[in-house]
């Protein structure tokens, strides 16, 4: 079990003024294991000395953060010990704010979803919105049942562009009136909870990161599938947020030259060929529906997109060659990205993606693989998130979580 975790676990230093981040990497590696950890375990698989190990799950047992949970007779000497996340002690609010579905969720210190609700979003008026999120978010809390005290904070999940500074969103493509709205201030102000504002594709590659318990060297590449697309790198456990905290804006990569005019000025970029929109657009053109209006509101889209998966799924030809070249064009976009970053795996998911995923995953791989500059090295695994749909509004609470769990590099520079 030690090798396991030794593997899967950032190492502590036992430099001096390290507190901080060995706590962060204590609480990481019991929130990891699932069973617990041993203080024996713990120093193995953390590198830190047992008496930093001890000094640390002291403090962590009086402040709740773990508990005891049992002891294990390994051989002669005292039996030990099985230190135990209480996840009971700290909760976060997860929200995804999308042009037509806002998902809120509350989140124990494990990552577990406790409670979930979802709302419509209103008329694309930034006040009317945030009250709503306010308002939800306080029954999220109350038929939870949860002390509010223990509520750590609140992260959204919003469409890029973001002022990270300064906590506002940017003209998003498809929320209309939203032209630097101050998100996280006033949130705060209306819940009396810490706000942390993150875009939506980075909280979902947080969400996936805190959810599958891969190696601590583990990287990919999220493919993210919304009302846009987006796209987020993890490398080394870690979501890489970008200098202005907006990586990930890949609407304007052209995947098809021949494709329909887009607004850049350029043809066939993501933003018109790749997304729920376009997709259902390209059915429209192609005959799939029998009406011949073109539906654009968020709503109409979203019913009339799971309409043609659901006619792809059972087999009727002119909808699975629709969905078949949608996968041809991520797949396109797909290969850019790996073959730039050069990441372990690809990992789709978004509100869309369970609708398209046997299609996509049944494309994808075969094409990328052709496509990867590295399929002599090595494969490329294709994924799908394995936190499901709800995966911007879990990622978002794991944002927050995750300043209170996890290590992070930056933590180990010292004061000059």
């Amino acid at each position: 079990m030690g090798d396991h975790w030794t593997m899967g676990t950032r190492r502590g230093t036992n430099l001096p003024r390290m507190g901080d981040f060995n706590q962060s990497v204590i609480l990481e590696a019991i929130r990891q294991s699932g069973e617990g950890l041993s203080r024996i375990e713990l120093a193995a698989a953390t590198g830190l000395s047992a008496q930093t190990v001890t000094n640390i799950t002291r403090r962590l047992l009086e402040d709740g953060f773990i508990r005891e949970a049992g002891r294990t007779i390994n051989g002669p000497g005292k039996p030990r010990v099985t230190l135990r996340l209480n996840a009971d002690s700290r909760f976060a609010v997860g929200v995804h704010l999308d042009p037509a579905l806002m998902t809120f969720v509350l989140l124990d210190l494990s990552g577990e979803v406790v409670r979930r609700l979802s709302v419509r979003t209103p008329a694309k008026d930034p006040r009317r919105i945030v009250e709503a999120m306010a308002a939800t978010i306080d029954a999220l809390i109350e038929e939870s049942g949860v002390d509010r005290t223990r509520i750590a904070g609140v992260g959204v999940a919003a469409p890029g562009p973001l002022d990270a500074e300064k906590g506002t969103v940017i003209d998003p493509p498809k929320l209309l009136g939203w032209h630097r709205v101050p998100l996280r201030a006033v949130l705060a102000e209306a819940t009396g909870l810490p706000v942390v504002l993150e875009k939506d594709t980075t909280s979902a590659a947080v969400g996936e990161l805190w959810t599958r318990r891969g190696s601590a060297g583990d990287s990919f590449v999220f493919v993210y599938l919304g009302t846009g697309i987006g796209a987020a790198v993890a490398r080394d456990g870690e979501a890489i947020p970008g200098s202005t905290r907006n990586m990930g804006e890949v609407g304007h990569i052209m995947v098809d030259p021949d494709g329909p005019p887009c607004s850049c000025g350029s043809r066939g970029c993501v933003e018109v060929v790749c997304t729920p929109q376009a997709i259902v657009e390209h059915a429209e053109r192609v005959g799939v529906f029998q009406d011949d209006r073109e539906v654009s509101d968020v709503a109409a889209v979203d019913e009339r997109f799971s309409q043609l998966c659901e006619r792809a799924s059972h087999g009727e030809a002119p909808a699975l060659a629709v969905l078949r070249q949608a996968a041809v064009h991520t797949s396109v976009l797909t290969a850019v990205l790996t073959n730039m970053l050069d990441v372990d795996r690809v990992v789709f998911g978004g509100p869309f993606w369970s609708r398209l995923s046997d299609v996509y995953l049944r494309e994808i791989p075969a094409l990328l693989e052709r496509a990867s500059a590295t399929r002599a090295v090595r494969p490329l695994p294709v994924d799908g998130t394995v936190v499901g749909d709800d995966v911007g509004a879990v990622g978002a609470a794991c944002v927050v979580l995750d300043s209170v769990l996890s290590p992070r590099a930056s933590d180990l520079l010292l004061d000059r």
